[in-house]
């Protein structure tokens, strides 16, 4: 299996009052994650597609153990499924090298013109595989 790996920072304002990372602000960390995944390696494979539109459809989180700010975090990120017009990733984050946070989200391309989902292209679906278990 193929992950894709990234650090993501954490912020002294991603706290809550308990001095734990707030749980939606895990929802930025996972964003990032696929941000740095969906259109900066992507584009660097020359896949531009996921830059011109794709939604969240779906997030699915289970927390394992409190994370406090400071400490080092990376989330690895594969994809898990892929059918015509969305995909699957699933994550673990991975909080001071300890197993944080698992999580899941549906993805859906989307063509910002029309307002509409959209199939996933050819070339979409050969950069997915390379991350697929």
């Amino acid at each position: 299996m193929a992950r894709f790996t990234t650090d993501v920072a954490l912020r002294w304002s991603d706290m809550d009052v308990f001095g734990h990372v707030n749980n939606n602000k895990f929802m930025v960390l996972l964003e990032e994650a696929r941000v740095a995944m969906m259109f900066d390696a992507a584009a660097d494979a020359g896949i531009a597609g996921f830059r011109e539109g794709v939604v969240v459809a779906r997030h699915e989180v289970d927390f394992l153990l409190p994370v406090v700010v400071p400490a080092e975090t990376r989330v690895e990120i594969w994809v898990e499924r892929i059918g015509n017009s969305s995909f699957t990733f699933a994550y673990e984050l991975f909080a001071n090298d300890k197993l944080a946070l698992k999580a899941k989200t549906v993805m859906v391309p989307f063509n910002t013109e029309t307002q509409r989902p959209r199939r996933i292209t050819d070339d979409e679906r050969a950069f997915l595989e390379r991350w697929t278990d």
